[in-house]
């Protein structure tokens, strides 16, 4: 079973997250990424999901021509977990 971070382990995870913003009332972290064209986005969501997929840890996300907004959370722990860090730094790594 996946564990819900502790306030202690959130503030530490989210210092070094400095594009993401944290979502109290869900316990999730966001980021609204903008590309050049939808194109750009699209190709970005691709290899997301690849990885989401392989880590079976999916977004909830959306996609409005150029921007791509992502929330991650746990739902199985309850909000927000190790896996979301994680996730959230390949992310980034991605961009």
């Amino acid at each position: 079973m996946v564990e819900q971070l502790s306030d202690a382990e959130r503030a530490d995870a989210l210092d070094d997250l400095d594009d993401w913003d944290y979502d109290e009332a869900r316990d999730a972290i966001t980021r609204s990424i903008t590309f050049r064209d939808f194109n750009e986005a699209f190709g970005f969501m691709t290899r997301v999901a690849l990885l989401a997929e392989k880590a079976d840890h999916h977004p909830e996300w959306s996609n409005v021509w150029n921007r791509v907004d992502i929330l991650l959370t746990t739902h199985d722990a309850g909000g927000l977990s190790g896996r979301d860090i994680e996730m959230a730094h390949a992310i980034d790594a991605m961009v």
